[in-house]
């Protein structure tokens, strides 16, 4: 396969007498004349020793190097930063989770910018790598192809499958006396059995399932676990198949229309997904120009049936889920339901329809129901708005019994003294638990708040409370728990103006979640609020503080393809 360099970025720096200095750069690696002449692909992995999610990625973006070597193209390997969860949970270093969303599109938008490359594949393993990689994608608009590490094996503990979710649930069980300390050592040493990201319907798996569902991925790619000899071909699959997407120059704006999107939300909506992926698709959106905000999203969920039986609603996993036949098996019976348009283009240049239709219905499986007998008719996760939210919130409802809520609130200005009061079990059934100043500018960063909501449930407390934040919630959260409420504290949302005692009306059936104060009050309250300072006053997230915008918008920092004068992959 030959290519015409003269309209390819690549051409700025490998081709003509004027660009001998930047050839002898490549020279000195031992490329040879005629890998100078073909299209330059960046192979950008998110690989490295930080967690399990990312241990496997640098050896399969290597590997990917096979696939566009022998298809015509050149690769060229670099490797982005992570943040990882489930290690940054529960103390001040989940203020850096978010941001390092932006980092990682910036800086694989930077690296591609500065060398000319002609076409991207992505290896992302862990939460926010997913949506930072696929949003790089969108950005530069070369060809380009997203592929999941893969999820981790779950681990076993007394005959019983478990995942990390059961460590962090432990840890409250063992506050409320119900664990011994022995028991709970012996479970986190098994939980994590290897490589791969966390294996329930958690924001690494959801955000997987919509790099299939929007089109980016190769079909049934990202639901292999990461120990699985199939990953290697997957890797070399799709540096093959980024140079057939060079040759017919389909470009991820090509395939990620709006249509693509509302699939993608159907698809979380479906599987109990992440409550996060309402703020990564918005940014997603936003980065090809697209309006597609929280309503939009929530709009999707409201009307979407609940057909996976995944934890943490449920009780099967992402090995589970690749077993059953991935993702695509759960699409196959939503397009056939009219859930999912079949029009948008994917990476295979064939249309989703035409990908789907070449999946057949297995029976047998266990994991998705069929959408004429969904697990609920609605309500994998459910949008809310009302007087508390005015620019929204988000609850994950899969698996809840409980849609309705009404209680007393109880008010923290942080996660740590929330944290604190659940520990010493200073929390009354019935209260509606308020952790605010913890939304993107406030925060700022807007942690999620798993350790909390798991220390809850640990102590049999999980759907005796409720919990609403301007912050966020992990994948993994369930019960009763809110977050993304806008306006956030930091800007004076109603969030800001609840005090201990206030009636709070929750109702994810209706929609609403209402803070019953009258108007007069809340203007008095409204006039003695005072903004509150933090203690990130430079650096990093100082600087994510002053640019982030709302998460009804997807915490966006800047202003997306809306306000381009170019795009990279035009140059």
């Amino acid at each position: 396969m030959s290519f015409d360099k003269s309209k390819l970025p690549s051409r700025h720096v490998s081709v003509g007498p004027e660009r001998a200095p930047h050839r002898s750069y490549y020279y000195a690696m031992g490329m040879t004349e005629e890998e100078i002449a073909q299209p330059f692909v960046a192979v950008a992995s998110a690989g490295n020793d930080s967690a399990p999610c990312n241990t496997t990625l640098n050896a399969q973006a290597d590997i990917c190097r096979e696939g566009v070597i022998a298809n015509g193209g050149t690769p060229r390997r670099f490797n982005t930063i992570t943040v990882t969860d489930g290690i940054a949970m529960g103390h001040q270093g989940m203020k850096s989770s978010l941001i390092s969303r932006e980092i990682i599109a910036d800086s694989v938008e930077v690296s591609v910018r500065g060398h000319c490359y002609d076409a991207l594949v992505g290896f992302a393993g862990c939460d926010k790598s997913l949506p930072g990689m696929m949003m790089s994608m969108l950005r530069l608009n070369v060809p380009s192809i997203f592929v999941y590490g893969g999820s981790i094996l779950p681990g076993t503990y007394k005959g019983e499958n478990v995942t990390v979710v059961d460590v962090f649930e432990a840890v409250g069980q063992h506050a409320a006396g119900n664990c011994p300390l022995q028991e709970l050592i012996a479970l986190e040493k098994v939980a994590c059995p290897g490589h791969g990201a966390c294996g329930g319907q958690f924001t690494a798996n959801t955000m997987a399932c919509v790099g299939e569902a929007i089109g980016l991925s190769l079909p049934n790619s990202n639901m292999a676990p990461a120990p699985y000899r199939s990953r290697e071909e997957i890797a070399r699959a799709a540096g093959a198949q980024v140079m057939e997407l060079l040759k017919l120059n389909l470009r991820p704006r090509d395939i990620c229309t709006k249509a693509a999107f509302e699939n993608a939300a159907r698809v979380v909506a479906a599987t109990g997904g992440s409550t996060n992926a309402a703020l990564h698709l918005p940014a997603m959106a936003s980065e090809a120009g697209i309006d597609f905000d929280l309503f939009d999203v929530a709009e999707i969920f409201k009307s979407t049936p609940y057909i996976a039986d995944l934890k943490p609603g449920g009780k099967y996993v992402a090995k589970d889920m690749h077993e059953a036949g991935g993702i695509y098996m759960g699409m196959k019976t939503l397009l056939e339901g009219g859930f999912l348009d079949p029009n948008p283009m994917t990476v295979t240049g064939k249309t989703l329809g035409e990908n789907i239709d070449e999946i057949t219905w297995n029976p047998d499986q266990k994991v998705f129901y069929d959408v004429a007998k969904p697990i609920t008719p609605t309500g994998g996760v459910v949008g809310l708005k009302g007087s508390l939210a005015p620019e929204g919130a988000i609850v994950k409802v899969a698996g809840m019994e409980r849609l309705q809520f009404t209680g007393t609130a109880r008010v923290f200005d942080c996660e740590e003294d929330a944290f604190a009061a659940v520990e010493k079990r200073d929390i009354t059934e019935g209260s509606v638990i308020i952790i605010r100043y913890e939304g993107p500018k406030g925060g700022p960063g807007m942690r999620e708040m798993l350790s909390t909501t798991a220390a809850l449930y640990g102590q049999g407390m999980g759907e005796k409370v409720a919990l609403i934040t301007d912050g966020r919630f992990s994948g993994a959260t369930r019960g009763f728990c809110i977050g993304h409420v806008g306006p956030e504290a930091a800007d004076c949302g109603p969030i800001a103006l609840v005090e201990d005692g206030d009636t709070i009306s929750i109702d994810a059936e209706a929609g609403t979640i209402d803070l019953e104060v009258d108007e007069a009050t809340l203007a008095k309250r409204k006039e003695a609020w005072q903004p509150r300072s933090n203690d990130y006053q430079s650096g990093a997230l100082w600087r994510y503080a002053q640019n982030v915008g709302p998460a009804r918008d997807g915490a966006l920092t800047h202003p997306g393809a809306k306000a381009e004068t170019h795009v990279f992959a035009d140059i």
